[in-house]
């Protein structure tokens, strides 16, 4: 280390600090005007800077300036910004982000620096949810969780300051309508108008989302081969792509093409359209099927959490699995993004158990060559020759051809 001093060009004194580590890899060095005229204080502050600049050297994060760290409020927005709309999500989701933010996380959490939240405030924030269902309490948590660790990937804050661990939520039992009731609030809703009519089909025979249904346009019909394709879903007047990012196929039932057919118009390529000539609304649609439910005398489908048009969604998964449709194909057909949200259906599915049951009938020596195994319900492993086969509702084997759409069952049941 070292310490020299030379007189400045416009006087005063000039100090040139050179500082090295012990192992000599690393050294610093400065050279700058010194603050005081004389020359021994010009010394003696040039020493102390000598001391400062080696324990810097010897210890560069504890003499590094902290960065400011912004309070969760500062950062919600450049997180809406930065992952939501860049990633594009859909609207509806950043939607919900920007009211969970506003309604739960900025009251409580607001006024804290992102890196001090700790385990203790999260777990206060599900007390003060004490209200909530779980479900719900578990969203709010996860935009928590999701925000801070994208203030850790962008170098906001340098680690997660606390634990977010979600609620456990009860498998409740999904409401839907059943054959009879169905039935009812379909002539319910023929009685009110087409449009009602169509609503209540596109929901129970195609399974339509309320979006999707009011973004349905007649290019997605085809009347003659008696298939839509769900391409798009509308939230707000925005569309975008359906619920998963895919499109689907769904073939038609009789009665929904008919229906379709006897509703087709030229005003406008939306099938579903107000008196003016407009686009249906979410209110709209969801009013149309409470009504329709009321004139039926059906009391789920008027319950706020079902939005009376989610109901005839949970009940054209639930009348395919009653009626023996393979988990898959109802995958297919509603457009769910794994199976595990089909799996909520398939204890209605009678092949399931009877083919279960049935294995204790079939001869010990067949078993033994493999023949007659069945997947409980499914399509199943069949010698060279042999028809593809799976279990109906009534127990009797039917035969398929390669994957029959099985939409078509509520075709031959409801006509």
């Amino acid at each position: 280390m070292s310490v020299t001093i030379r007189p400045y060009r416009n006087g005063g004194w000039e100090v040139d600090i050179r500082v090295v580590t012990p192992d000599g890899t690393r050294q610093l060095r400065e050279r700058k005007r010194s603050p005081i005229s004389s020359r021994s204080a010009a010394l003696r502050w040039a020493e102390g800077r000598e001391r400062a600049l080696f324990e810097r050297l010897m210890d560069p994060a504890k003499h590094t300036p902290r960065k400011e760290v912004p309070t969760l409020r500062a950062f919600a927005p450049r997180f809406l910004d930065g992952h939501s709309r860049a990633n594009r999500q859909k609207p509806s989701g950043i939607a919900a982000k920007e009211m969970i933010l506003r309604v739960h996380l900025l009251p409580a959490l607001g006024h804290r620096r992102l890196d001090t939240i700790k385990n203790e405030d999260v777990q206060r924030l599900k007390s003060n949810l004490q209200a909530k269902s779980p479900k719900t309490v578990n969203n709010v948590l996860a935009v928590l969780s999701v925000l801070l660790k994208k203030a850790v990937e962008w170098e906001v804050i340098e680690r997660m300051p606390c634990s977010v661990k979600l609620l456990p939520v009860p498998k409740g039992s999904t409401a839907f309508y059943d054959f009879d009731e169905y039935e009812r609030l379909v002539e319910a809703a023929r009685a009110h108008d087409p449009r009602t009519l169509l609503i209540v089909l596109l929901g129970g025979e195609a399974g339509l989302r309320c979006g999707e249904m009011i973004a349905l346009e007649w290019t997605d019909v085809g009347l003659v081969n008696r298939q839509a394709c769900v391409r798009r879903s509308d939230w707000n007047g925005q569309v975008t792509t359906p619920k998963g990012g895919r499109l689907r196929h769904v073939p038609l039932t009789r009665r929904l093409a008919a229906a379709l057919a006897e509703h087709r118009h030229l005003r406008s390529a939306r099938v579903l359209l107000q008196d003016d000539g407009q686009p249906l609304t979410r209110q709209i649609v969801q009013t149309r099927a409470k009504r329709a439910a009321r004139r039926a005398g059906l009391a789920e489908g008027m319950k706020p959490g079902l939005g009376g048009v989610h109901i005839l969604r949970h009940s054209f998964c639930s009348h395919l699995a009653m009626r023996g449709a393979p988990a898959r194909a109802i995958q297919e057909l509603a457009g769910h993004k794994d199976l595990a949200m089909t799996q909520r259906y398939m204890h209605l599915s009678p092949a399931a158990l009877d083919a279960a049951i049935r294995l204790l009938e079939e001869p010990a020596g067949r078993l033994q060559a493999g023949r007659g195994v069945q997947d409980f319900g499914d399509v199943g492993e069949t010698a060279p020759g042999d028809e593809k086969r799976s279990i109906n509702p009534g127990g009797k084997l039917a035969v398929r051809q390669g994957f029959e759409p099985w939409v078509q069952v509520l075709a031959r049941t409801t006509v």
